[in-house]
């Protein structure tokens, strides 16, 4: 990128970043060439989230919607477009600067928990802080906090297999929240439970919301993202309604 380039994107990223914008996006495409035809998953998304909001991104299968939790969770780089977190032009980055930015702003959060089975809950939260480098002792003080956070303090040397879902979920959000992340970015967290476990989960991230974390949360299911205070639509690849939900 010339100079020029990246001094403006440094300043409109101060800018953001000064207003409070955690994520912001501009004109953001993903498209895929399919043999002879080009399919826009993504198809100019304008999208600005603040510093402790609670936002919903819904939309049906093919919507979409998870080609832009991709993008927002620096999983995916996009065709066309910029994307800025926390004040970082995230769009223009290599492989190994989104690793960094995935582990010190993103906060994940998936329907299948993703825990490593043999490893106690303690050591599953502590893995984001292993692969950043924090010492032994900051690890597992940071780790205790994070389980406590989730009221899992006396199951953390538990392991996935001695807990229940509800449980595994609440060890996942721990690992999320482990490093103070700039957004939480939740993806189907309650698909893998039964109702009144899910009802449980979304108690804790309104919980975790009023804590002040920044919360975006991906759903296809409408009485899901009714929890959230604000609600996107993605249909077709677009932003097809943005509305505030009154709690």
């Amino acid at each position: 990128m010339a100079q020029a380039v990246l001094d403006s994107a440094a300043e409109k990223g101060e800018k953001l970043k000064r207003d409070g914008i955690v994520i912001r996006t501009y004109d953001l495409w993903k498209t895929y060439v399919m043999g002879d035809q080009t399919i826009n998953a993504v198809a100019g998304i304008d999208l600005e989230i603040r510093r402790g909001e609670y936002v919903a991104l819904m939309g049906p299968s093919g919507s979409g919607k998870s080609t832009l939790m991709n993008l927002i969770g620096c999983l995916d780089s996009p065709s066309k477009g910029e994307y800025f977190i926390n004040g970082r032009l995230v769009s223009e980055m290599e492989d190994d600067e989104l690793a960094q930015i995935r582990n010190k702003e993103i906060g994940f959060v998936f329907q299948t928990f993703n825990l490593l089975p043999r490893a106690s809950a303690l050591h599953n939260v502590e893995l984001p802080l292993i692969y950043n480098g924090t010492p032994p002792a900051a690890r597992i003080e940071k780790a205790r906090k994070a389980l406590s956070q989730v009221d899992l303090e006396q199951r953390m040397l538990h392991k996935p297999n001695e807990l229940s879902g509800g449980q595994r979920q609440r060890v996942a959000i721990a690992r999320a929240l482990v490093n103070s992340p700039s957004i939480i970015l939740a993806d189907e967290p309650t698909g893998n439970l039964d109702t009144a476990t899910g009802n449980e989960i979304m108690a804790l991230f309104e919980r975790l919301y009023r804590e002040g974390n920044t919360i975006v949360l991906v759903t296809h299911e409408n009485d899901i993202a009714q929890h959230a205070h604000r609600v996107v639509h993605i249909r077709d690849g677009k932003v097809e309604k943005d509305e505030v939900i009154q709690h």
